[in-house]
């Protein structure tokens, strides 16, 4: 059996936990570059690309762009996530997904300023 958060086939949480999306070309317009810097960024974990069983095309979450700019602490804390065990997906599930502790989403909490709680949180999940 598939795991259902690996396999764009299956009803993928993602396109549940994310209800904003853009494409390369967006997401490129959006950080003033082209979409090749953001399958760079994407490559070096800076922000993340994937697809979803709602779309083939790749997509960026847009909560991960704010303001011209990828969100800050995003990069630190998908590479943590990643040094962690966590594939793409999973470190997006993670992200988007509620957590009382915070309050909110890791990404939320990303995105107000707030990047240190979440590591420390990324950072218990490995051990």
């Amino acid at each position: 059996m598939s795991n259902p958060i690996n396999d764009p086939e299956a009803d993928d949480p993602l396109d549940t936990l994310i209800d904003a999306w853009l494409t390369l070309s967006e997401a490129a317009e959006a950080l003033g570059v082209s979409p090749n810097r953001v399958r760079q960024w994407a490559r070096e974990r800076e922000l993340s690309v994937v697809r979803t069983a709602a779309s083939r095309e790749p997509r960026v979450p847009a909560a991960m762009i704010a303001d011209g700019a990828i969100t800050k602490g995003l990069g630190g804390t998908l590479t943590l996530l990643s040094d962690s065990g966590y594939d793409e997906r999973e470190a997006l599930v993670w992200l988007f997904t509620a957590d009382d502790s915070l309050p909110g989403r890791p990404i939320d909490a990303l995105r107000e300023d707030r990047g240190k709680e979440v590591r420390r949180r990324a950072q218990a999940m490995a051990f």
